[in-house]
C-alpha cells in the first residue's frame, strides 16, 4: 500500500518505471534498413540501459516488448521478434542473474512457441530469489485481456463460493492480475513521439505520471531517462486529492 501522507514524498518518490519502447521500425526505415535491424538495435539500447541501472535505486522496471496486437504484423517480422527474445534470454540471462535482477514475464503464453515458454520459465525460476531490480517484461501482452482474465478468475472463484461478490475490492482484483504483487508504476515513459498508451497496463496506470519522449527507442539512453525522472520529480501527484497549494 502506497503512503500518500507526505506531499513532498509524493513529488520525489519513484520506485517503478514502465517503458513503452516505440520507434524501432521507424528508426530502421529512416536509415534505409529492414525493420528487424531497428529491433536489433533496440535490444542493444535495452541491454545498455539495464547495465546503467545496475547501481540505481530503481526497484521495478516494466517493459512493453510485444503486444498481442503485434501478431498482425508480417510473419517475417514477428518471427524475427521471437528470435530476439530467444537471444535476449539466452545471452543476457547470466549477466542479469549475476546483477541480482529478478525476471518476470507477464502476458499470455498460449501463442508463444514452446521453446520460448521454456526459456521464460527457466529465467523466472533461476532469478526468483534475486532481490535487486525487479524486471517485469510484458510479452504477448494486452491490458484489456489482462482485465478480462482477472474478471474470469474472480467469477469462477465466486461461482464456487470462494469469494463473496459483495466483498470484491481493488485488493482482490489486483491479486488476479498478471502483475499481482508488483506496485503500480509511478512513471510511464513512451518513446517515439506517439502519444498514446496502446493497451498497456490499463488498470495499473490509473494514477501514473506519463512522459512522452520524442526520440525513437534505439536512440534512448540513461541521460534521457534521467531527464524524464527529473520532470517526474517536478510534478505533484495528487491521486484525486487537492494539495494545500491549490486550495
Amino acid at each position: 500500500m502506497k503512503n500518500h501522507s507526505s506531499n513532498n514524498e509524493i513529488k520525489k518518490q519513484i520506485s517503478h518505471i514502465a517503458l513503452i519502447m516505440d520507434g524501432n521500425g521507424r528508426w530502421a526505415s529512416s536509415r534505409g534498413l529492414p525493420r528487424f535491424k531497428g529491433h536489433a538495435q533496440g535490444l542493444k539500447t535495452l541491454r545498455k540501459l539495464l547495465r546503467d541501472l545496475k547501481d540505481s535505486k530503481l526497484e521495478y522496471l516494466t517493459l512493453f516488448t510485444f503486444s498481442i496486437d503485434n501478431w498482425k504484423r508480417p510473419k517475417e517480422e514477428t518471427s524475427k521478434l521471437m528470435q530476439l527474445l530467444r537471444k535476449f534470454i539466452s545471452n543476457d540471462l547470466s549477466e542479469l542473474h549475476s546483477n541480482n535482477v529478478r525476471i518476470r514475464v507477464i502476458g499470455s503464453r498460449r501463442e508463444i512457441p514452446k521453446d520460448i515458454v521454456d526459456l521464460i520459465n527457466g529465467a523466472e525460476l533461476l532469478t526468483v530469489n534475486n532481490t535487486g531490480l525487479y524486471l517485469q517484461i510484458a510479452f504477448n501482452y494486452s491490458g484489456r485481456q489482462e482485465i478480462i482474465n482477472a474478471t474470469k478468475k474472480i467469477a469462477i472463484a465466486s461461482s464456487k463460493g470462494e469469494i463473496d461478490p459483495n466483498k470484491i475490492n481493488n485488493t482482490i482484483f489486483e491479486s488476479n492480475l498478471y502483475s499481482a504483487g508488483v506496485p503500480d508504476p509511478d512513471l510511464i515513459i513512451r518513446t517515439g513521439s506517439e502519444k498514446r498508451i496502446s493497451n498497456f497496463l490499463l488498470w495499473q496506470l490509473s494514477y501514473s505520471e506519463v512522459y512522452f519522449e520524442e526520440c525513437l527507442w534505439p536512440d534512448f539512453d540513461k541521460n534521457k531517462l534521467d531527464i524524464a525522472i527529473s520532470d517526474y520529480k517536478s510534478r505533484s501527484r495528487r491521486f484525486g486529492n487537492v494539495l494545500n497549494e491549490y486550495r
